[in-house]
């Protein structure tokens, strides 16, 4: 089961811009994906910034698929570190379904027991269909679990 400490929520304008950035990195043609970082008090985690994964490996989207170079994510720190916040999940877009592919599941972007990944299906040609949008959280060792799709509220959107 999923506590509160373990969900996150974004703005709908968060939304908005994520899943237009996303459409726009990935062209209609190609993958695109993000960190999305924030902050945890008590309660659910709040989404404040993104960092896009062409913006920290410009070759990243350039296969097709997502793939980050390490030195890439030693980026992602530094910016967690300067501002003050963390990595809250990760997201990225399919061609099709939201489903995991196999190499979704053999390789996380974060390979740390709890973490939430994101897809965004049909490279987000959509930010209003919400139950599309697949949410996984890693139980390490390969193996993740299907979370409930987001919840839309007046304050945002709840993952």
């Amino acid at each position: 089961m999923v506590s509160s400490a373990d969900s996150f929520r974004l703005s709908w304008l968060g939304w908005w811009r994520l899943v237009g950035q996303l459409r726009r990195r990935g062209r209609g043609i190609r993958e695109s994906g993000a960190f999305l970082l924030g902050h945890r008090h008590s309660g659910p985690g709040v989404v404040t910034d993104f960092v896009f994964y062409d913006e920290i490996d410009p070759d990243a989207l350039s296969r097709g698929h997502v793939h980050l170079s390490g030195q890439a994510l030693g980026k992602v720190w530094d910016r967690c570190g300067v501002r003050g916040l963390e990595v809250l999940a990760d997201v990225h877009t399919h061609p099709g379904s939201a489903g995991q592919s196999d190499s979704d599941r053999a390789y996380p972007m974060i390979a740390i027991k709890g973490h939430t990944a994101l897809i965004i299906p049909a490279f987000a040609r959509s930010a209003t269909n919400l139950r599309g949008v697949g949410v996984y959280r890693h139980l390490g060792a390969g193996n993740w679990i299907s979370l409930p799709s987001p919840k839309a509220g007046w304050r945002g959107i709840t993952f």
